[in-house]
């Protein structure tokens, strides 16, 4: 077992350096001051207009190859709390010990234990089980939001103490593994389902709430996406507790085409980012947590984007598929980019590197770049199958999950891997245990 991590150690984390951009100045950005807040989406039980139901891509089929022979990138389809208390060492540590992946082609999302490698839950995601179900995040209660591409985000506890009798059995009915798939209106860990009539949603992302130091706990938490309809993008600020709509806000300036806003994380201000993938310069968004006011940036070509975290110096970082791994420095807007390596998946760990999920596919595994010179540090060699999800757990294990049926626990010291090979058409690549919020959490006192 890897004991890197204490909870105090995130918030030690590399300070960041200035870097010289290319582009200079502010780097081309459009503010918008106010956001509209308290507008309510229309809302419906069958989300979107996408016609495909799996975990396959909308871009290219798994046997399609580009110029130069490799597999084309498969699009999807269609600090901590200043607190001297490690979670995991306190005895609360069985909601950190998960990370949930999304069976994208079966409607359900996973939910593997990262110590013993045993699936101890699967549940549907949406009511038709046909929400294609892909981007998640995690809170610092260990509880999931999933996003369903075709519209829907649900929230799942992680523990079944915190799960409510509401089927009318009693006691509480929950999914016990792989095999064990309870339908919808019986499976009770299941806390709250929001539809959203759209065409497409993808990113999700939780803030931080309000944290307990002593228990380990947070409250008032709310939960970020963003959408796409009829060309519009929408951001939308629900409530942790119910999934109410509590404002929201259309991004004027970016138009949406075909995926639309693609992947989203919240920084230590709880403002929300996203990165969007339409339009001839692709745009990198800010919105601000209580005015949903927003800024956008272009992202510096020939970046491709493709997956998106941010660090714990609270700086965006987009893994290209193409050109190469791009970080912004929101104080001075400058990019800093390292062109030699590519990818899709992308998380930071606590000991200063960046985690990337490899691209292109002709060479499987996790490459590490380090935080601050984005040098790369570390390529570590996994036998996946089209790998594309990036996280890391509370341990300091790096996830690789593929695009077939298996998620790669890979120990960055010994490179020495373990695999679960129960998945049913994953695909993920955002933040699956709660690690990648938990390590931009500004500290509070």
């Amino acid at each position: 077992m890897r004991d890197q991590l204490a909870w105090g150690a995130i918030g030690a984390l590399l300070v960041g350096l200035a870097c010289a951009s290319p582009d200079g100045g502010d780097g081309g950005r459009t503010t918008h001051a106010d956001g509209i807040a308290g507008t309510a989406l229309e809302t419906g039980a069958s989300g979107g207009d996408e016609s495909d139901a799996g975990g396959g891509d909308d871009a290219a089929a798994d046997s399609d190859s580009d110029s130069d022979g490799e597999p084309e990138i498969k699009f999807d389809l269609g600090t901590v709390p200043d607190a001297p208390t490690n979670c995991l060492e306190a005895g609360n540590d069985d909601a950190y010990r998960y990370i949930w992946v999304a069976n994208s082609s079966q409607g359900t999302i996973s939910k593997i234990n990262t110590t013993t490698l045993i699936e101890e839950g699967r549940y549907v995601v949406r009511p038709d089980s046909a929400g294609s179900p892909s981007r998640t995040s995690v809170n610092l209660s260990g509880d999931v939001a999933v996003a369903n591409r075709h519209g829907g985000i649900t929230k799942i506890h992680a523990r079944v103490e915190d799960c409510q009798e509401q089927n009318g059995q009693g006691g509480v009915q929950t999914s016990s593994g792989p095999n064990d798939v309870l339908a919808w209106g019986t499976e009770e860990c299941v806390a709250w389902y929001t539809p959203m009539n759209v065409s497409s949603q993808r990113p999700v992302a939780w803030d931080q709430g309000d944290f307990d130091q002593a228990t380990c706990e947070s409250w008032n938490a709310k939960v970020w996406t963003a959408t796409a309809t009829a060309g519009l993008v929408t951001v939308f600020k629900l409530s942790g507790d119910d999934g109410t709509i509590e404002a929201s806000a259309p991004i004027l300036g970016i138009t949406a085409s075909g995926y639309g806003p693609y992947g989203g994380a919240v920084d230590g201000n709880k403002d929300f980012w996203f990165i969007h993938r339409d339009g001839s310069s692709f745009p990198l968004v800010r919105v601000d947590a209580d005015t949903l006011g927003y800024t956008i940036w272009p992202i510096p070509a020939p970046i491709g984007p493709y997956g998106f975290a941010i660090d714990p110096e609270g700086r965006p970082w987009i893994a290209g598929y193409q050109g190469g791994i791009a970080r912004f420095d929101p104080d001075d807007e400058t990019w800093q980019i390292n062109p030699d390596v590519t990818g899709v998946g992308i998380m930071g760990d606590s000991l200063g590197a960046m985690w990337i999920a490899h691209y292109p596919w002709s060479t499987e595994g996790v490459s590490a770049l380090d935080i601050e010179t984005m040098e790369l540090i570390d390529f570590i060699a996994v036998p996946s199958n089209l790998g594309k999800g990036v996280s890391v757990d509370f341990e300091g294990y790096v996830w690789l999950v593929d695009m077939t049926d298996s998620a790669f626990r890979i120990d960055p010291d010994t490179h020495a891997h373990v695999v679960y090979d129960g998945l049913t058409g994953p695909y993920t690549y955002s933040d699956m245990t709660g690690f990648g919020l938990a390590s931009v959490t500004k500290p509070q006192g």
